[in-house]
């Protein structure tokens, strides 16, 4: 049923249909444009509940006549499951062909974060195929200590984690989410770094940290992050840079690397530098 009330009929559906059925099609017609079926704006014609009892009934009425959904068709989905996205678009084992909002349905699928596109085609007497294009689960975002399920366009897809997702990137902060797919991007084309990375962390709105899986930090500067980048993924070919006991590599400064021991590390230098000094003074 299109939006100005006339029937559309696949041609691999078209079937002759008896008298009594015509007639019957007819009258539930005629009372979908009375009750403002498929209006962009429906002007009640009666109270709700009463007007709810009158669509059940006229429902209960197409599916008596053949009009029942007795096969539904989800293509294209992967994260949600069938019975997931029938009752995102409101169509339930009462719904009948006949009455049901192919465009309300498509529309109350692309409301969900999953769905970007969807397509509704029924064909009668009694089937419904629905067609949809998913985003694609592309990072765990962190913000204010929780934790959500983004697509590559900073979307929101689930305001939880579970655990198909965990192996997946993560980045934190407020506005992470929406740069995080040119960082990512620019990050992979080091693979010594990004493998051993942990999080990405997006400081400030402006620039980004990097965790490693061991605990060390690394300060990017805000501009030439992938000539910071290309420049660690050298350090740690040639000196192993990443397995050496310190706890931050400091990057925001053009001129200079700063590296900020551990603590056992700290005080093995100052004794050694105190050992050093105490036999200089001997000498």
């Amino acid at each position: 049923m299109d939006g100005a009330g006339r029937l559309a009929r696949s041609v691999r559906s078209l079937r002759p249909q008896a008298d009594l059925k015509a007639v019957a099609i007819g009258a539930a017609v005629l009372m979908r444009g009375l009750l403002g079926f498929g209006r962009a704006r429906p002007t009640p014609v009666v109270d709700r509940e009463p007007r709810s009892r009158l669509v059940a009934m006229i429902e209960r009425l197409a599916n008596a006549i053949g009009f029942r959904i007795t096969a539904v068709a989800v293509n294209g989905r992967k994260q949600l499951t069938q019975d997931e996205v029938l009752a995102i678009g409101g169509v339930s084992g009462r719904s009948s062909l006949l009455f049901l909002d192919a465009t309300a349905v498509r529309e109350r699928l692309k409301a969900n974060p999953w769905i970007a596109d969807a397509t509704v085609l029924k064909l009668y007497p009694g089937h419904l195929q629905i067609d949809l294009v998913e985003r694609t689960p592309f990072a765990l975002w962190q913000r204010d200590g929780r934790l959500s399920v983004i697509a590559d366009d900073g979307a929101v897809l689930e305001p939880y984690v579970s655990h198909r997702f965990v192996s997946l990137p993560l980045v934190v902060g407020s506005g992470a989410e929406t740069h995080a797919r040119d960082f990512l991007a620019l990050l992979a084309r080091y693979p010594q770094v990004n493998a051993v990375t942990k999080a990405a962390i997006f400081v400030g709105e402006r620039r980004w940290n990097l965790r490693l899986k061991d605990g060390l930090d690394i300060r990017l500067p805000e501009a030439d992050a992938g000539n910071a980048l290309a420049a660690l993924s050298k350090l740690d070919k040639e000196d192993h840079l990443f397995s050496r006991d310190i706890v931050a590599v400091d990057m925001r400064l053009p001129d200079r690397l700063t590296v900020q021991l551990s603590d056992d590390a700290a005080k093995a230098r100052d004794e050694q530098f105190r050992k050093s000094r105490k036999k200089a003074g001997d000498a």
